[in-house]
């Protein structure tokens, strides 16, 4: 800001001179008191210059609606929705969402140092503001290939990038607290910064090693317990809502005044569909009114807290001083949103994005990052020796969690090997490198997908990215590696071996390079396919598919070099030692 700009904001404030725009006729939200305000909001030059009675250029008649900050989604993955993040703008904002605070590992497992500069690149100039927390896991542990690993010398320069804000989620628990050299580099590189933490399964000693390592934040609390815990011990808490964490529900009763302050909103993870159907960080806060809290709590989780969290000083409140991102909505229940204004202009309204428009630009990342041997996909390379009245360690989904059990049973066998079963819900589980063409494939056994015939492959596998298949037999899963060869990375269904479905994902095998309309028509399509090989409709099948071959989460995952126990840290076979 220079120093006319000062000054005429003063003048405004003082009402020696008309504002820009003045919203008449609103009940503003004062997220600092949780009261409803009346009055004029005053803007000069995108900055509320003061709220009271005021003369202005151009009038903005809110018509006695209720007028909200921009809300501030305080994690997000925006690969998750498969589009670049200039098309996730145009999706989200029409949502009230105003700024995002991103989280580049996805691409940057694939691309590396190239892909955090895609999305920073590809971010400039928005309508949405994104800030970005730089990758703290790349790969998340060693127990598995990614296409890059990032130590703190590659991070470092990204520190000067005025968008970038300190250290994404610290998932390598094993690496604090044994003092690992290269995640104890990049925590003290940080320490000026803001450091996201991961604390998915952590108890009250984890949390402590957490928060003496200088980790701020938790999104990964799925009881009250562990939120109560973070609270305790000094941490901010995100409360996701997202397509295949959906943990608001079991969270938000721990919320009250005293510790509201504390409570931020995310998504982390959120499919293009939902973010169309449901929303974004409004779904969040309706969900959290539908729950019992109060409306004025819940914007505030959604806006002021995410700001001062974050450092965003002139973000997150309807006061002067502060950037006018604000949200018309009609009422505290529908919480429909009418009008999104950014920086004082009209950007969105009723549910359609009305500010600039330009076509997707090609990405300057590999469209062939798909580099694996095909020739090398052969059933005997899929093979799980299980022998006849052998337990084996299973996978069990927990629908609408991306944690898992981790079960011992009986499976299927033919006397050598594990034949998928549609009766028992047990399908064969794989994930092949496709990085670097090492030729390794990680197999497991997963309860719970609901497939009744075919394959499904995706290159969306969290955190490494590999190719991940889940089918009922050799002949449909291979076929569903060679289409995700061919499009070079995305979402295949196959059944009989015919190809129903796909979506290709050319940006690293996780972006569509298409306008989100072509994509979501896509992803329609790929939904509508998965009823022909999936008897379930109440999760996001490729979303929990791609959380399988997360080895933080726990307990039971697989990565590229195996089925992989995550409490214990270490691999395992899948047929248990000794038949029992």
């Amino acid at each position: 800001m220079d120093k006319n700009m000062l000054k005429k904001r003063i003048q405004v404030a003082s009402k020696q001179i008309p504002a820009d725009i003045v919203i008449k006729n609103g009940k503003i939200a004062d997220v600092f008191n949780l009261e409803i305000l009346h009055g004029d909001i005053a803007i000069a030059d995108g900055v509320i210059a003061g709220i009271g009675e005021y003369d202005g250029v151009n009038i903005i008649d809110a018509e006695n609606k209720f007028i909200v900050p921009g809300f501030i989604d305080s994690h997000v993955h925006i690969e998750s929705s498969m589009v670049t993040p200039k098309e996730f703008s145009k999706a989200v904002l029409p949502h009230g969402v105003t700024t995002v605070i991103i989280d580049p590992h996805e691409i940057a497992n694939v691309a590396g140092t190239k892909g955090i500069s895609f999305m920073l690149e590809d971010s400039e100039g928005l309508d949405l503001d994104v800030y970005c927390m730089l990758p703290s896991c790349v790969p998340a542990t060693s127990f598995e290939n990614a296409g890059a690993v990032l130590n703190d010398d590659e991070l470092a320069p990204f520190y000067k990038h005025p968008r970038v804000l300190g250290l994404a989620e610290v998932m390598d628990f094993p690496g604090v607290q044994n003092l690992d050299d290269r995640i104890i580099d990049k925590l003290l590189t940080a320490s000026a910064y803001k450091i996201d933490g991961h604390g998915a399964g952590l108890g009250i000693e984890g949390v402590n090693v957490y928060r003496a390592a200088g980790i701020q934040t938790d999104h990964e609390c799925v009881t009250k317990e562990q939120a109560k815990d973070r609270l305790a011990r000094g941490m901010y808490v995100m409360i996701r809502q997202g397509s295949a964490a959906k943990n608001l529900p079991e969270l938000i009763g721990v919320v009250n005044e005293k510790n509201s302050h504390r409570c931020l909103f995310c998504t982390d993870d959120k499919h293009l569909d939902d973010l169309i159907a449901e929303g974004s960080i409004d779904y969040n806060i309706r969900l959290a009114i539908e729950h019992g809290l109060d409306p004025l709590i819940a914007i505030q989780m959604a806006t002021i807290n995410a700001a001062q969290c974050f450092g965003l000083t002139q973000k997150g409140a309807i006061a002067p001083g502060y950037r006018a991102d604000l949200v018309i909505v009609d009422n505290f229940k529908a919480f429909t949103i009418e009008k999104v204004l950014k920086a004082g202009k009209v950007i969105a309204e009723n549910g359609q994005y009305i500010g600039s428009i330009d076509q997707p630009k090609p990405s300057v990342l590999s469209r062939n990052s798909v580099n694996l041997n095909i020739n090398e996909v052969t059933k005997e390379r899929l093979a799980i020796h299980v022998k006849n009245n052998q337990k084996a360690h299973v996978i069990e989904i927990i629908p609408n969690q991306i944690e898992t059990v981790k079960r011992m049973m009986e499976v299927p066998s033919d006397g050598v090997c594990f034949i998928p079963s549609i009766e028992k819900d047990l399908a064969k589980l794989a994930v092949l490198e496709r990085h670097k063409n090492t030729g390794n494939i990680g197999l497991a056994i997963v309860k719970g997908l609901g497939l009744i015939g075919g394959a499904v492959a995706t290159t969306v596998a969290h955190d490494s990215h590999n190719v991940i298949v889940a089918g009922t037999n050799d002949e449909d899963m291979i076929c569903s590696i060679q289409e995700i060869k061919r499009i070079g990375g995305g979402l295949v269904v196959v059944n009989d071996g015919k190809t129903l479905a796909s979506l290709p994902l050319v940006i690293g095998g996780l972006m569509s390079d298409q306008a989100y309309p072509i994509v979501a028509h896509q992803l329609d399509e790929l939904n509508s396919s998965l009823h022909k090989v999936s008897k379930h409709r109440h999760f996001n099948l490729f979303l929990t598919l791609s959380f399988l071959s997360l080895p933080v989460i726990p307990e039971l995952k697989i990565t590229d070099l195996g089925l992989f126990d995550v409490t214990t840290f270490q691999h395992i076979e899948v047929a248990a030692e000794h038949g029992v």
